[in-house]
Parts: C-alpha cells; sequence; structure tokens
C-alpha cells in the first residue's frame, strides 16, 4: 500500500507577516494598482478564501503594510525647539511617502489617522505636540498638520507621476512659446519652466510654510481668536 501523500508546493500561511512580504513583493514588482486580494493569494499558492481569515479587503492590506513601512522606520531624532521638532517630523513624513509613493495614494482622506496604529502615528504625534509645545490651540495644532499634510502629499504625489507623465508619448509636452501680450510672465519664463519646476525645494518651502502657519496661530491667539 502506498504511504499516504504529503502536501506539495508551498507551505500554509501561518503569519501576517508572510503575507505582507508577499504584497510588498508585488507592489516592488508590479506596482500598488495591480495589488488586489486574488492576485495577491496566487502569489502565496493558496486561495483567496484563505486569505480573509487574515485580511478583511484590499484597503485593509495596503493599510496594515503602511503600518508596518512607517514602524520599520521608526522617528528621527526630534530636536527640543518645537518649530524645528514641527519641521524635522514633517521632513521625516515626506521622506517616507517619497520611497513608497502609493502610500499618499490611499491616505488622502482626512480620517486616516482613525485608520492607522498607533505605531505608525509617531509622525502625526511629534508634529501635533511640537505646535501644542509652540503654543497653539488643539484646533491650531489639527490645522497646522493637515495644512502641512496637504502639502506634503501633494509635493508626492507631483513628483512621483511626473516621470510616468514624461515618459508617456501621448502625454501632452511643455509649451516653450506664449503669447506674451496674453500671460507676459509664463512668456518670460518660456522653455525654462520644466527645468525651474523641477527642482526640489520641498524642504525651503516646508520651512517657510511652518513659520507662516505658526506666526498666523499667535497672531489668531493674540487677537483673542
Amino acid at each position: 500500500m502506498p504511504p499516504p501523500r504529503g502536501r506539495t508546493g508551498r507551505p500554509p500561511v501561518t503569519s501576517r507577516a508572510e503575507i505582507l512580504a508577499a504584497a510588498r513583493r508585488i507592489i516592488d514588482r508590479e506596482g500598488w494598482e495591480r495589488l488586489s486580494v486574488r492576485r495577491l493569494a496566487a502569489e502565496l499558492g493558496i486561495g483567496a478564501t484563505t486569505l480573509y481569515h487574515h485580511i478583511r479587503d484590499k484597503e485593509d492590506l495596503l493599510l496594515l503594510l503602511l503600518d508596518q513601512h512607517i514602524t520599520r522606520i521608526g522617528p528621527p531624532e526630534l530636536p527640543a525647539e518645537p518649530r524645528d521638532r514641527v519641521i524635522t517630523a514633517a521632513t521625516a513624513l515626506h521622506d517616507a511617502l517619497a520611497a513608497w509613493p502609493w502610500a499618499a495614494e490611499i491616505l488622502t482622506a482626512d480620517g486616516f489617522i482613525g485608520l492607522l496604529d498607533e505605531s505608525a502615528l509617531w509622525m502625526v504625534e511629534a508634529v501635533v505636540a511640537g505646535a501644542d509645545d509652540h503654543g497653539c490651540t488643539p484646533a491650531q495644532s489639527v490645522h497646522v498638520f493637515r495644512s502641512i499634510w496637504y502639502y506634503t502629499v501633494g509635493e508626492v504625489l507631483v513628483r512621483a507621476r511626473s516621470p510616468h507623465r514624461r515618459a508617456d508619448a501621448g502625454s501632452p509636452v511643455h509649451r516653450e512659446v506664449f503669447d506674451a501680450s496674453r500671460v507676459p510672465h509664463l512668456a518670460a519664463i518660456g522653455r525654462r519652466w520644466p527645468e525651474l519646476a523641477g527642482r526640489d525645494t520641498y524642504p525651503e518651502g516646508l520651512r517657510a510654510f511652518v513659520d507662516g502657519l505658526l506666526a498666523q496661530a499667535a497672531a489668531d491667539r493674540a487677537r483673542g481668536g
């Protein structure tokens, strides 16, 4: 009598870490848009039904990946001065998203803070705490974070998409000649626009932005607002 047949192929999935590692492979290889529960199940060699015992859906999977990504990065050493602390934390947030631009795509709603694990919220905590220590009210601290968040996500997404648009033969090219009688300043810049707009000015813009937000908050408090 022949011996009973054992399981062939890959071993069964037993850990969330294995699932997340496989999801990261798909994202790195094919892009986050191609990631799906069915695609992930195929990567792992299991049925999609089995995978649903570990994750609810694609959004849940992406949030788990983001939690893991940010937690692995860990917080930088934060300066003592509140304003510098806000800038350092915001820069860390920018760098984390720039390394994984797809993360910015899934965090474009204000409610994302309620979806992430506390271990992945250290960047948000550092910005809010810095604003609070600078004298901001809770409402002002939230405004400071949200304003920095919009600026950062916008910068990351635009820069992530620009190379793809340039590589696409069907994408429009930048105009080099403008009607000076209608748009004189654009006409003066002309063909220099791509080079000037392509400069990495995020650090300078962030510092100016933070200084403006904190100064506005201080002025509002002085007026009793």
